[in-house]
């Protein structure tokens, strides 16, 4: 099973989720791509993510996150014992999303949504300090990411596998690249067709 957790601002129509979704279900295993639209409240997002895979052994679950999504894919991943995999992940959200306090817009249908003060105190709840089983973890980071510094990526989950992609930005515009290795660090191998 694959959990997909998008970005701040983002949307299961996003570019990546988009593209593994739509490898998911050329495989034929579509029953096994969950993709959900994230409230703005940290704690019901996280809430939301673990009701989802609450009948999921850890060893068949991977979480994907993307941006802040990668910084709940570590928190969870830490709970549960599954794998996750990193996509130009959030290390420090709340220092990055002070400045999104108050009504914005989804990148993907302009459609509004409020990220309240009391969020950043939530996104505290779920800071994890240090990996315990780098192992478990497969990073892809960007050093052209305009958002978030791919430095802090690379420190964060140290001893991890990592994709250091030289140059491209916050959205991994390249990711068609990476599906093949992200499906297969989720135990799915594309070009077997399994």
């Amino acid at each position: 099973m694959i959990l997909y957790l998008h970005g701040f601002r983002s949307s299961p129509l996003s570019m990546k989720s988009r593209l593994l979704a739509a490898q998911m279900q050329a495989l034929g295993r579509e029953a096994q791509w969950l993709c959900p639209q994230l409230p703005a409240s940290p704690k019901l997002a996280i809430e939301l993510a673990l009701s989802l895979v609450k009948h999921v052994a850890p060893a068949e679950l991977t979480i994907i996150g993307s941006s802040l999504g990668g910084y709940y894919a570590t928190w969870l991943a830490e709970q549960l014992g599954c794998r996750a995999v990193l996509l130009n992940p959030a290390i420090v959200p709340l220092i990055d999303l002070e400045q999104h306090v108050g009504v914005t817009t989804e990148f993907h249908s302009d459609k509004p949504f409020e990220f309240k003060r009391e969020y950043i105190d939530e996104l505290r709840t779920f800071a994890v300090e240090k990996i315990t089983e780098p192992q478990r973890y497969f990073l892809i980071a960007a050093t052209g990411d305009e958002v978030l510094d791919y430095r802090d990526m690379l420190a964060h989950y140290q001893g991890a596998q990592q994709i250091v992609i030289d140059g491209s930005d916050h959205g991994i515009s390249e990711f068609a690249d990476y599906v093949a290795p992200v499906l297969a660090f989720a135990g799915i191998d594309v070009e077997a067709g399994r």
